[in-house]
């Protein structure tokens, strides 16, 4: 176990799912070590700031990078000259919590199901376009699969956030929108934005009454997003264990797995070992679809 202080970096502003997940994984580890535990918000660059920083940390076990897929998966796959290689230059500790994607419609469409959206999109191509939060990131490829599976050349329109895209889906401005359920969820519950379908391969347990894509008949359509602990490459394998090991106790809290809950995700936990298989099912999952997009970052 590390001596501490224990940093846990996230890559995304205070006030966010990310971070509200990472404050409250890090006061629970806290009470349960006694040792301090600080989170400190690096954003910028979908997290890779923060991932960088842990990368170039001493592996020692007293930081950690609590990063989402767009700054490991994404970016090994879009950067043309990222600063690291996740797969070489990060430690897994544990899968802290996964969230679905959804499709989501204004009100105004009479679209209830993905059938009927899928009518919709091949009769008016056109109109079609989905809005994402951010350019490159896991709902833009998600939002090109589903365009590809419905057989129609549906266009990402890109925003600065979610709150935007959320505005203009509700109003009619945008018609189509996919991201997390945590960001549409209480959208959805006011009836300012109707969600159809969601990612995963069971319902999520945010939202036992949302229907997944696969059992909807569209079974390609899965694939969650989301949050995993990492310390630097060299970390002491026997460090990173107690660390894991400490983590899955955390997560198995109930008050713990309500508040997870309660932001649109489901609570996890696995080894080390785990989590470094899982990674490579992900990029081996999405790297054909990025491939096929072209998409790039200098």
């Amino acid at each position: 176990m590390p001596k501490g202080p224990v940093r846990i970096l996230v890559g995304f502003s205070a006030g966010g799912s990310a971070d509200v997940v990472g404050r409250l994984i890090s006061e629970k580890f806290r009470e349960r070590t006694r040792l301090t535990t600080i989170v400190e918000n690096k954003p910028g660059v979908s997290g890779v700031i923060a991932t960088e920083a842990v990368v170039k940390a001493a592996a020692d076990g007293n930081t950690m990078v609590l990063a989402a897929m767009a700054s490991t998966i994404m970016a090994k796959l879009t950067f043309t000259k990222l600063p690291y290689d996740p797969q070489k230059d990060l430690a897994p500790v544990t899968l802290v919590s996964t969230f679905q994607l959804v499709l989501a419609v204004t009100p105004s469409l009479p679209i209830t199901d993905m059938n009927q959206f899928a009518v919709w999109a091949k009769a008016n191509p056109d109109k079609a376009n989905f809005g994402v939060p951010a350019v490159g990131g896991h709902s833009h490829f998600f939002g090109l699969m589903l365009g590809k599976t419905l057989g129609v050349d549906m266009q990402v329109v890109p925003y600065k956030g979610s709150a935007p895209m959320i505005t203009d889906l509700s109003s009619g401005q945008l018609l189509v929108g996919v991201s997390a359920l945590s960001d549409f969820l209480a959208s959805h519950k006011a009836g300012k934005v109707r969600i159809i379908a969601t990612s995963g391969q069971e319902r999520s347990l945010s939202a036992p009454d949302l229907p997944t894509f696969t059992a909807s008949g569209f079974p390609t359509l899965a694939g969650d997003g989301w949050l995993a602990l990492y310390a630097p490459a060299h970390t002491p394998p026997a460090t990173v264990a107690a660390l894991s090991a400490e983590m899955a106790a955390v997560l198995k809290l109930p008050d713990v797995r309500e508040r997870i809950v309660l932001l649109g995700m489901d609570p996890r936990g696995s080894t080390p070992a785990g989590l470094a298989e899982f990674d490579e099912g992900e990029l081996k999952r999405w790297q054909p679809i990025v491939a096929a997009s072209g998409f790039k970052v200098e």
